[in-house]
């Protein structure tokens, strides 16, 4: 056999394996949400960004050194009223360092370090949005997975029974207990039952795409491994969970440091026509050559300069009216988000609620829907029960039990997005 012939072979081999779904935890799911979702990402290096910022502001506190280095020759011809050795070539060479240190900028430089680093708090309330809205958006799809396979199963099981029942009916027909009519009924009803199996198994594929989709997964196919079982557990009050997401939320926690940072702002606008004082500093070495002479030796000179723009054509008071109304503006959106909670807050506590009763309620019709049809079926068989009875029976536990999958499915997500609009989802606190 030849080694083409092999790695065929060994390729088909695995090809059964890889088109496997790969199974994922719902905490494995959100473990690779963390590491790869792309508005993760994004926060990440947004807070990069600001930490390159912070680092820009902070260099306006430190001296700035300069290297100067000049090379040039020169003659004036003018010169000659003061002296014939005026008006020859000069070649003229210099290195010199610069110093400049800032030593009182009327409170701009302590302003800018300041806003940088509420800035860059700032970025990381951020990225503690994006990943909790990724934990909120990977639980939501990984238990659409769960209900969608639930409701295939369901499918899959009501296109079961229609075959079974079309095989009672052709066996009492050959019995001569039923006729032609009961098994095109059955023959229509086990027909009218195979749409819904394709319609689930088209759900489980957008499911997982969605899925895969939101881990950010380019290759391959991802499936969801668990159930939607859940233990219920107490509700906070609306009360409770307004004052822990006023504590907690990260959207509301970047608007106050976003609010520090335009305070800060409107410091760095009122300075800008306010005295400063610099020191000024250059050390170096200077040559200097004309015909038959030169000359070299070192240099330096220090000063203190203070400048005053007492007078800008009023640019600066305008700036600060900018400035204090960006600050105003931003006081109104922290108000209005704070309003816009409340009514999450008080949305999330009502469909936790709302979701548990509904689950509470449906766990008991189920067992009872099932009983119904086991004794429906029987009496079918005995001759006592017509076919439409069991239709009947059939057609309810199918609803009750779709209805509690997604009531399950409901109240996990409610649960979930509870513990998002607190702020405190994928935090540890309960």
């Amino acid at each position: 056999m030849g080694i083409a012939s092999v790695t065929v072979l060994l390729f088909l081999a695995a090809a059964p394996a890889s088109a496997q779904p790969r199974a994922l935890t719902l905490e494995g799911a959100l473990a690779i949400a963390a590491e790869r979702n792309r508005d993760i990402e994004k926060a990440r290096e947004y807070i990069a960004w600001a930490q390159g910022k912070y680092v820009e502001e902070r260099a306006a506190a430190f001296p700035q050194l300069t290297a100067l280095a000049s090379l040039g020759w020169d003659r004036d011809e003018s010169q000659k009223i003061y002296s014939p050795m005026q008006t020859q070539k000069t070649e003229r060479r210099s290195a010199l360092i610069g110093l400049t240190q800032p030593l009182f900028t009327w409170g701009q430089v302590s302003a800018a370090i300041r806003a940088a680093k509420v800035g860059l708090q700032s970025a990381e309330e951020q990225l503690r949005v994006y990943q909790q809205a990724a934990k909120r958006d990977v639980s939501a799809a990984f238990y659409d997975v769960l209900l969608a396979r639930e409701l295939h199963a369901l499918a899959l099981h009501n296109l079961e029974q229609k075959k079974r029942h079309l095989e009672e009916a052709r066996r009492k027909l050959q019995a001569g207990v039923a006729t032609d009519y009961d098994v095109l009924a059955a023959e229509v009803s086990a027909e009218n039952a195979r749409p819904e199996t394709i319609r689930t198994e088209n759900q489980i594929r957008t499911a997982r795409e969605r899925l895969r989709f939101l881990l950010a997964i380019e290759r391959g196919e991802v499936d969801a491994a668990g159930s939607l079982d859940a233990d219920f557990i107490p509700l906070r009050s609306y009360g409770e969970a307004f004052v822990l997401a006023r504590e907690k939320r990260p959207d509301l926690a970047d608007i106050r440091h976003r609010i520090g940072v335009y305070r800060e702002l409107v410091v760095l606008a009122d300075a800008q026509d306010k005295p400063r004082v610099d020191l000024k500093g250059a050390y170096g070495w200077n040559y200097l050559e004309q015909p038959g002479i030169s000359g070299d030796g070192p240099s330096w000179s220090v000063g203190v300069q203070f400048s005053y723009p007492f007078f800008d054509g009023l640019r600066t008071k305008g700036r600060v009216a900018q400035a204090e109304s960006d600050l105003r503006r931003i006081q109104i959106d922290e108000a209005k988000r704070i309003d816009a909670v409340a009514l999450e807050v008080r949305e999330a506590v009502n469909a936790a609620g709302e979701s548990e009763e509904i689950v509470r309620s449906l766990s008991g019709v189920v067992n009872q829907a099932e009983r119904l049809l086991a004794m429906a079926e029987k009496g079918y068989e005995l001759g006592v029960k017509t076919r439409l009875e069991v239709d009947d029976a059939e057609l309810n536990l199918r609803q009750a039990k779709s209805s509690l999958s997604r009531a399950r499915r409901d109240y996990l997500v409610a649960r979930v997005n509870l513990d998002w609009v607190t702020g405190i989802l994928g935090e540890g606190q309960k």
